[in-house]
């Protein structure tokens, strides 16, 4: 809580948080699930955060050092629910973030300029080395979005995915 203050007492806070409501305060990827339940759903333009019941399938997604997700390419039907499972088998910490590709691009850049910011919002997880993590999200808006890892140069070593919604 103490970072979150300094950081909001910073003249960089604004933009920060008109791009995210992001938490500074991080605990293990079980957060991700407490997040979804907690968090007042709120429309982005990639979808809204999904419930339990209504999810229509899972699909798992690796994480490994070599900055890659498996798969990397996902399409999904419009209104469609998804369960993501993240399974991290590498040795450093790495995170599914969903979005459009400019807002990715934008938080990837924040969070090379500020490396300990993290989230907790309901298109985020967070998977420790060798854990497990997972997120529901509904795609309730069609297009072509990204999901990326946006941990300071997991990013940009081309850690990032693309969803096609139709």
């Amino acid at each position: 809580m103490k970072n979150r203050r300094r950081f909001l007492a910073s003249g960089l806070a604004a933009g920060v948080l008109a791009l995210h409501r992001s938490a500074f305060a991080h605990g293990n990827a079980a957060h991700a699930a407490k997040a979804a339940s907690d968090t007042p759903k709120e429309q982005q333009a990639w979808g809204i955060a999904g419930t339990e019941k209504a999810v229509s399938r899972t699909i798992p997604i690796v994480m490994t050092d070599e900055m890659r997700f498996v798969p990397d390419r996902i399409e999904v039907r419009l209104g469609e629910t998804i369960r993501f499972t993240h399974e991290n088998r590498g040795a450093v910490m790495h995170e599914m973030v969903v979005g459009t590709p400019e807002t990715l691009a934008e938080h990837a850049e924040m969070m090379q300029r500020f490396p300990e910011m993290e989230h907790d919002e309901p298109w985020m997880a967070h998977v420790p080395p060798a854990g497990r993590g997972e997120m529901i999200w509904e795609f309730n808006r069609a297009g072509d979005f990204q999901f990326a890892c946006l941990i300071p140069g997991h990013f940009q070593a081309g850690m990032i995915g693309s969803i096609k919604v139709g």
